[in-house]
C-alpha cells in the first residue's frame, strides 16, 4: 500500500475558495463592527455651526474610547476612563431628537455656573474666552423677556446639573446649542472628535456623490476637473481637532 504524503493530506483538507473568502469577509465585518462600536467612528459635518474649526464637507474620526467603554445599544458607560474636559469637541446624541447626532465644544462642566452677558461667557463668575470661537454679527440681542425670545447673546445664570454638560458651537452667532435647548447628559456622548481624515468643497447643499460626478463631468468633456463642483481640501486632511 502506497503511503500518503504530507502534501496529499494538506490538499485533501484545503477549503473551497468561496469558504476562505467568506470566512475572511465575516471576520473583517466583525472587526469593523467592534471598532465602530467601541473604538472609532466616522462622522461628517453637514452644517456651519462649528466654523472655522470644522467646515461643511469635513469628515472626521471620533474616539469612542475617550470617556469610557460604552454599551453599544444603550450608550451607557460600562467602564469609565476619564471625564470630558472643557474645550473638548464632542459628538453626542441630540437630547431632543435621539435620531440625530450633533457636534459642539464643551464649555460648562457639572456644577459650573454659566452666564452670558452681551456675548461674553462667564464661568463661575470668571470671563472665559475660547480662541476658536468667532462672532460675525455685531448685533447684540437683549436678554430674553419671554420664552420665545432668543438667548443667543444673553443667557443665564444657570448651574450645570450633575452628569451633564453645557456645549456651544464655535460659530457662536449661528449655532443651535445649549443656549437654546439645554444640557447634554453624559450618557448621550458618542466620543471626542480628534482628526479630519477627508474634506471636500462643492456647491451648497449638494451631496458628495452628485458633486463628485459634476467634477468628473468636467474631466470627461473638457479634460479638466471641475473644481467648482468638487474640490478636495488637501490642507485639511490629517488636521488634528482642537
Amino acid at each position: 500500500m502506497k503511503p500518503r504524503t504530507p502534501g496529499a493530506r494538506l490538499d485533501s483538507l484545503k477549503k473551497p475558495f468561496w469558504r476562505e473568502y467568506g470566512e475572511a469577509l465575516f471576520i473583517a465585518l466583525i472587526l469593523a463592527l467592534v471598532i465602530r462600536a467601541f473604538l472609532v467612528q466616522a462622522f461628517s459635518i453637514p452644517s456651519g455651526s462649528m466654523q472655522p474649526t470644522l467646515l461643511i464637507g469635513d469628515y472626521l474620526l471620533v474616539n469612542k474610547f475617550a470617556y469610557g467603554i460604552r454599551n453599544p445599544i444603550t450608550n451607557k458607560v460600562w467602564i469609565p476612563i476619564g471625564p470630558p474636559q472643557r474645550g473638548d469637541v464632542v459628538v453626542f446624541i441630540f437630547p431632543q431628537d435621539p435620531t440625530k447626532d450633533y457636534i459642539k465644544r464643551i464649555m460648562g462642566l457639572p456644577g459650573d455656573k454659566i452666564q452670558i452677558i452681551n456675548k461674553k461667557i462667564y464661568i463661575n463668575g470668571k470671563l472665559t474666552e475660547t480662541p476658536q470661537a468667532v462672532y460675525d454679527d455685531p448685533l447684540i440681542i437683549p436678554a430674553p423677556q419671554r420664552p420665545t425670545d432668543s438667548a443667543r447673546d444673553n443667557f443665564g445664570p444657570v448651574t450645570v446639573p450633575a452628569n451633564s454638560y453645557f456645549v456651544m458651537g464655535d460659530n457662536r452667532d449661528h449655532s443651535y446649542d445649549s443656549r437654546f435647548w439645554g444640557f447634554v447628559p453624559m450618557d448621550n456622548f458618542r466620543g471626542k472628535a480628534f482628526i479630519i481624515y477627508f474634506s471636500w468643497q462643492g456647491p451648497p447643499g449638494e451631496p458628495l456623490y452628485q458633486a463628485f460626478l459634476g467634477g468628473l463631468k468636467g474631466l470627461v468633456y473638457h479634460l479638466s476637473w471641475n473644481s467648482n463642483d468638487f474640490k478636495i481640501r488637501w490642507d485639511r486632511i490629517g488636521k488634528i481637532i482642537h
